[in-house]
């Protein structure tokens, strides 16, 4: 079984992350439910509510790290606004020392190695 998810599942896991208690799902999420729980990456709570899986949250936590490093290589070439992270993605890409702060003010600029993972996931990402 193929555990590649959409940018609509991405999307949906997104908002289950996010939604309130008593929250009605959105029409992505109710679009989505059925494949995210056969995958296991949600589960419906006995009062209804969907619920991130350990899984879930991984999947959604390395796709938040991809799309960081794509925001900071991105805001490097266009120098206009510094890339902004979310606290929890820019403290995990720092460790990893795939980011480091601007020496000049804030946002964070890829280094050696972080060039290097991203090149990779893109060449992944371009395979059939």
């Amino acid at each position: 079984m193929d555990d590649s998810l959409t940018k609509d599942g991405y999307e949906a896991l997104a908002q289950i992350r996010k939604a309130r208690k008593g929250e009605r799902p959105s029409a992505c999420v109710a679009r989505n439910a059925k494949a995210l729980i056969g995958l296991k990456y949600v589960t419906r709570g006995k009062d209804g509510a969907f619920m991130l899986t350990e899984k879930g949250q991984q999947a959604l936590f390395v796709k938040r790290c991809i799309d960081g490093l794509r925001t900071v290589a991105a805001s490097a070439v266009a120098t206009v606004v510094p890339a902004k992270l979310e606290g929890d993605v820019a403290a995990f890409l720092s460790r990893k020392g795939l980011i480091a702060p601007h020496a000049e003010g804030e946002g964070f600029e890829l280094t050696e190695r972080g060039r290097e993972s991203l090149a990779g996931i893109d060449s992944q990402d371009s395979k059939p």
